[in-house]
């Protein structure tokens, strides 16, 4: 049976996540001294290891948090990264199908495919904006620059008419309404 590239991009991203944990345990295992990491073991663990740990390390320690949860931090990231990228591999599958059988239709549908699809990439960058902003990743950070440049366009009128509510910053969730209004119209016309 062959394996479809979805299936390879899931396979990948467990192969990855066994990757990190094993990591982080041998880590753990050097860290807390249950394997001497003077040894020859400890010593092949740490340089396996301290390469792929060095940077999360950098990253925790900018944060105020512990060196020595680097390894674990690294399991999370990796979990929650493979998540989003079987998800988004998943969507572009779906939405790359759906797009292909509509063109054998009306294009009338394929339109509207389109368009739905412009809406899903808007909702979720407005979405992407305001979970990172509760994390610390703000419109500087070169990850988050096309996210801001997707969703600018809608979220600062939203933010220019709103009154200020102290720290909380409701544009977003407003402008998510917005977009799903919109985009109910838009398919009313267009179907």
């Amino acid at each position: 049976m062959p394996v479809t590239p979805l299936a390879l991009i899931r396979y990948t991203v467990v192969a990855v996540f066994v990757l990190a944990v094993l990591v982080a345990t041998a880590a753990w295992l050097v860290r807390t001294r249950r394997v001497s990491p003077f040894g020859p073991v400890g010593r092949g663990l740490r340089q396996v290891t301290d390469p792929l740990l060095r940077p999360v390390e950098g990253r925790v320690v900018r944060a105020g948090g512990s060196p020595a949860h680097a390894g674990w931090w690294l399991v999370i990231g990796v979990a929650i990264l493979g998540v989003l990228v079987v998800s988004l591999a998943d969507w572009l599958v779906r939405a790359w199908h759906s797009l292909t059988d509509d063109a054998r239709g009306c294009p009338r549908v394929m339109i509207a495919r389109v368009v739905e699809i412009a809406f899903d990439v808007l909702i979720l960058a407005v979405f992407l904006r305001a979970i990172a902003s509760w994390l610390g990743a703000f419109r500087y950070s070169r990850w988050m620059r096309p996210v801001y440049w997707l969703s600018d366009w809608i979220v600062e009128p939203i933010r220019r008419l709103l009154p200020p509510t102290g720290a909380f910053d409701f544009s977003p969730v407003v402008a998510l309404v917005v977009l799903y209004v919109l985009k109910l119209f838009v398919f009313r016309v267009l179907l």
